[in-house]
């Protein structure tokens, strides 16, 4: 219960920061590549529940679904939609599955069911609690783009050995988590985002 307070506590605040920047990047999104402002997709949450994410789009219209896989210089990516990523504005609509108590601010990365479906028995403990916008494999892996630029399968790669090594750092974190150390992560997130 104290998280969920604390989650839409969070919410408010970001809200009140984000909102009046949403009309320029509609702007942004729709001079740079015609089409929905949007993206969704589906992930897995609490219990191997699957919700939609909701994401400000950063790909070519009728692309981003050819693989959920994305590396550095990703030619789907618009213009625009490299300056939301690099500073994760392209996160931002996730606070609404945050209200609407799909996610966390604070939880570990919800994954594609074309993932899920790969984890072993001790991994699928991570769907048990609810999954967040930033944990600490996402600080840890804030550069992933970059480890999967110069291989010839980065679906393979990213499935047998970053997910693996993503998934055993979610499942310490679930083990020790508080809401101090929720904190320190958020702190973590905003210091790396800032300092790019």
């Amino acid at each position: 219960m104290s998280k969920r307070i604390f989650d839409l506590l969070l919410c408010i605040i970001s809200l009140v920061i984000t909102l009046p920047f949403y009309l320029f990047i509609y702007l942004g999104i729709k001079i740079d590549d015609k089409g929905k402002i949007f993206y969704t997709q589906s992930r897995v949450g609490l219990n191997g529940k699957e919700f939609s994410i909701i994401k400000f789009r950063t790909m070519k219209t009728h692309q981003e679904f050819a693989s959920s896989i994305t590396i550095k210089d990703d030619p789907r990516i618009t213009r625009f939609g490299k300056l939301l990523r690099r500073y994760k504005i392209d996160e931002w609509p996730t606070i609404f599955n945050v209200i609407k108590s799909e996610m966390s601010f604070v939880g570990p990365r919800p994954e594609s069911p074309n993932y899920v479906k790969f984890y072993n028995k001790q991994q699928l403990e991570v769907l048990k609690v609810k999954p967040g916008i930033t944990d600490p494999a996402t600080i840890l892996f804030n550069e992933e783009a970059d480890l999967l630029v110069n291989v010839t399968d980065s679906e393979s790669v990213y499935r047998k050995d970053i997910m693996p090594r993503k998934l055993k750092i979610n499942l310490d974190y679930i083990q020790n988590q508080t809401l101090l150390t929720d904190v320190k992560i958020i702190l973590d997130t905003i210091l790396l985002i800032t300092s790019k």
